[in-house]
């Protein structure tokens, strides 16, 4: 009888087994395909994506070439401006100064021009409040304190 028992006791626990192993083969059979599957679907992915960092690198080269002509062309440009301002700046501010000049030489002949409007109806805002300013009157050039203005 106990010859029974342990045999009983193997056939169960082969059967046992081999439920787990037929499981575990099955596990590993959906696990190879879905590797498969993905390195199927990764591969041209991977392409695409190689691809487009090949393009990216094209364009970076571009737009480097494109920056390095545009430093160029400001450092031509400084270079430019400053030899303009060297040669004619000089000269410039002489004839501007004279032209000043030859304006006021000319406005002094024509007498003094008349005060305009809005400086005789000026008025001061002190902390708010509205005053008066000299009520028409000229002033002499000196405050009420002595002192010029």
């Amino acid at each position: 009888m106990a010859g029974i028992l342990v045999a009983v006791f193997w056939a169960i626990l082969v059967s046992f087994l081999a439920v787990v192993l037929v499981r575990l083969a099955q596990t590993l059979r959906a696990t190879t395909k879905l590797v498969a599957d993905v390195t199927e679907q990764a591969v041209p992915l991977l392409a695409d994506a190689s691809a487009t960092v090949r393009s990216a690198q094209t364009q970076l080269d571009k737009v480097d070439a494109i920056a390095t002509d545009v430093q160029e062309v400001t450092s031509n440009a400084s270079a430019l401006s400053t030899t303009v301002a060297s040669t004619f700046g000089g000269p410039l501010v002489k004839v501007a100064a004279f032209g000043y000049g030859v304006r006021q030489a000319i406005g002094r002949k024509a007498g003094p021009e008349p005060e305009p409007a809005s400086r005789s109806a000026r008025r001061t805002v002190i902390v708010g409040r509205t005053v008066p300013s000299a009520r028409g009157r000229k002033r002499s050039g000196r405050n009420s304190r002595g002192s010029k203005d």
